[in-house]
């Protein structure tokens, strides 16, 4: 009888979980508070929905770990997680796709461009009329050499890893988070003194939309990181088995090209003769 019960495949049959039911409660608050504080209510409701969410990523990531420690991410298992992975990305591809076609669809005909705050269109002109783009030169520059900078310390890391390097590691780590904090605040700076409001344009709405969503990105790509480098330090990392740094190493590549194109595109040709003025 004690036989019949004993694993004999490579499979993981998964432990009963409440984190997706906690995740879709607690998104389903923050979605519903986000609205009711956009109309003019309290942010409690999204607040709370926002630690819910939090709670759930601490809660599932550290179950990962778990169960990637007692031996459970077999071969096989970990050919799932890597699925699981790029169809992540890609639908996160899609997610940005939906940015761009906005902004394309704004710039492209801007003849048919509405500025929402005087209800009259924007004369056909792009960037519309009244609008001071940023000079793409200055902040935005510094930022792309940022990221590109920190896209080759995280490949400096993963070298590290798999060369069995630990120190390596931990300081390709640490430098490609501290590139991810630099960045962020930039762009917070960049905002600050941004001459143009989310509201009352479509340039202001695309604008911040596509690189609100990037930087919220890079956000969470440095708390992926972040978590990586407390478990080098735990050294639960080895150079054949290191999934989890990969998927973290995939996404911040990806935000990486995800800001070549914003760059490219929303701040050198979109700004047009007005960027830098």
């Amino acid at each position: 009888m004690a036989e019949a019960h004993v694993k004999k495949h490579d499979y993981h049959v998964v432990d009963p979980s409440p984190w997706p039911i906690i995740g879709a409660v607690s998104a389903l608050i923050l979605t519903a508070g986000a609205v009711v504080w956009m109309h003019g209510g309290t942010a409690l409701a999204m607040i709370a929905g926002f630690l819910g969410v939090l709670y759930t990523m601490f809660g599932w990531w550290r179950d990962m770990v778990h169960e990637s420690r007692a031996g459970f991410h077999t071969r096989v298992v970990v050919i799932g997680l890597r699925y699981g992975m790029i169809l992540f990305i890609a639908s996160e591809v899609m997610f940005f796709v939906a940015w761009f076609w906005a902004f394309f669809d704004a710039s492209l005909f801007a003849g048919e461009a509405i500025n929402f705050q005087r209800l009259e269109f924007t004369g056909g002109v792009w960037p519309p009329k009244g609008i001071e783009s940023l000079d793409p030169w200055h902040l935005p520059l510094l930022n792309t050499l940022i990221l590109l900078t920190s896209g080759t310390t995280v490949t400096w890391a993963h070298h590290a890893l798999v060369h069995n390097d630990r120190e390596g590691l931990k300081w390709g780590l640490w430098c490609t988070v501290a590139l991810g904090v630099l960045f962020s605040f930039v762009q917070g700076y960049e905002y600050l003194h941004a001459h143009f409001a989310f509201s009352g344009n479509i340039y202001g709405a695309t604008f911040f939309m596509a690189t609100g969503f990037h930087g919220f990105h890079v956000m969470v790509g440095t708390i992926f990181l972040t978590v990586c480098l407390i478990r080098a330090y735990a050294g639960d990392f080895t150079p054949q088995k290191h999934f989890g740094f990969e998927a973290a190493a995939w996404y911040w590549h990806f935000v990486d090209v995800v800001w070549l194109f914003l760059f490219t595109f929303i701040y050198v040709w979109g700004a047009g003769s007005s960027g830098g003025h």
